[in-house]
């Protein structure tokens, strides 16, 4: 029996042999680009927007009639050249370019804001390792003249507090055109963008420019949203009467994740753990001081990697956006949100998971493993398997 299945397969004609490794080959091919490419747009494809009322007041007699769509997304910590093997670029990195390039086409925002940790490797980098990753950076989160791309420092891109120099502030500041208390005004609807890493209240030289660039900012906006004439206020530029959304990389204080919940949160046995403030959250008197310097309707930060949803003051809703990438997710995601200058809506959407992409992958393999010894007439029942056993042991 053995020695006739073995005189199949080499007597199978030629034409037929290579007629099945051409539809093998097409088999293959098909599951890679699925897996590869198209699975983005079918996940991301079931996202939508959320609705918000387009009328809005602005408090100055006019009325917006256009809603803004921005995205907000966090932690992609592109590898470097210290940590980042080769084979985990190139798999986090093309996930990380797909899913983003998939969702400008599909979802056409009109601002993306990135929450931070751009980089992985940005608060150690030498130059020439820093230019080859601001490089692969614009190469994968690169986008059409009608979407601007926002970016905020987060502590792997420019160091802890402890690690935090000038220069390494002013070369992310160069790139990416961001200052702490820098104000994105787009449609009437006010973000501020804060250098978290920088809020330790020591009274060092980037902490203490950072802090009087954020309360001349808030100078500007209270003034703005002031009814009437008001001394203190003549001399201050006016801006859209809406209050801002605060835009971060650490979150606003808080004790621990416990009371986060849902599938993209923290693991049930980190939830409790308790955060450090100045490295895991804001420090209790920094968070303080924002919310009393701007008053925002919506706070928005990264860092923790893992979903959560906070209330502070009783009224001030905070997002903690999970990360962008499957180097520090199976299940990441990013945020969509219907802005006016009176309203928001928000909604999450998931991107592909790591174990779905693995798991077809698997599932592919193990099919066309059958598929091949079927081909070749190599599966048999047991009872011929066992025969061809003891004849070869017999032999």
């Amino acid at each position: 029996m053995l020695q006739s299945s073995q005189s199949a397969v080499r007597t199978l004609p030629l034409k037929k042999r290579i007629s099945f490794l051409m539809k093998l080959t097409c088999f293959v091919s098909s599951v890679f680009i699925f897996c590869e490419f198209l699975i983005y747009y079918v996940v991301i494809f079931q996202c939508h927007w959320p609705e918000v009322k387009a009328g809005a007041h602005m408090g100055n007699g006019e009325i917006s009639t256009s809603v803004l769509k921005a995205l907000f997304l966090a932690d992609t910590h592109l590898l470097g050249e210290i940590k980042g093997h080769w084979l985990d670029k190139l798999r986090r990195e093309w996930q990380m370019e797909r899913s983003f390039q998939t969702a400008l086409w599909l979802l056409q925002p009109d601002i993306v804001f990135i929450l931070g940790d751009v980089f992985d490797e940005g608060k150690w980098s030498l130059p020439q390792a820093w230019a080859d990753d601001v490089r692969r950076f614009q190469k994968m989160f690169r986008h059409p003249v009608r979407t601007e791309l926002v970016v905020v420092a987060g502590n792997h891109d420019i160091g802890f507090h402890y690690e935090m120099t000038a220069y390494k502030v002013k070369r992310f500041e160069k790139v990416f055109n961001f200052t702490s208390g820098k104000l994105v005004t787009r449609k009437g609807v006010n973000f501020v963008l804060v250098n978290s890493v920088a809020m330790e209240g020591d009274g060092c030289a980037v902490c203490g420019a950072s802090e009087a660039e954020l309360a001349a900012l808030s100078r500007r906006l209270n003034c703005s949203l002031q009814v009437g004439a008001c001394r203190r206020c003549s001399d201050v530029e006016k801006l859209p009467a809406s209050e801002p959304i605060l835009l971060q990389h650490y979150p606003l204080h808080r004790k621990s994740d416990a009371e986060c919940a849902g599938e993209d949160a923290a693991p049930p046995e980190e939830r409790n753990v308790p955060f450090k403030e100045k490295y895991d959250v804001l420090s209790r008197e920094a968070s303080q001081k924002l919310l009393w310097w701007f008053h925002p309707r919506l706070v928005l930060s990264g860092h923790t990697h893992s979903a959560c949803e906070v209330l502070h003051a009783g009224r001030i809703p905070e997002i903690s956006v999970p990360s962008f990438s499957w180097r520090n997710r199976n299940n990441p995601s990013f945020i969509m949100g219907s802005v006016t200058p009176t309203d928001f809506s928000l909604r999450k959407c998931f991107l592909p998971h790591e174990s779905t992409v693995f798991a077809l992958y698997g599932a592919a393999g193990a099919l066309l493993a059958i598929l091949v010894l079927a081909h070749f007439q190599l599966l048999t029942p047991p009872f011929y398997f066992a025969q061809r056993l003891i004849s070869k042991h017999k032999a």
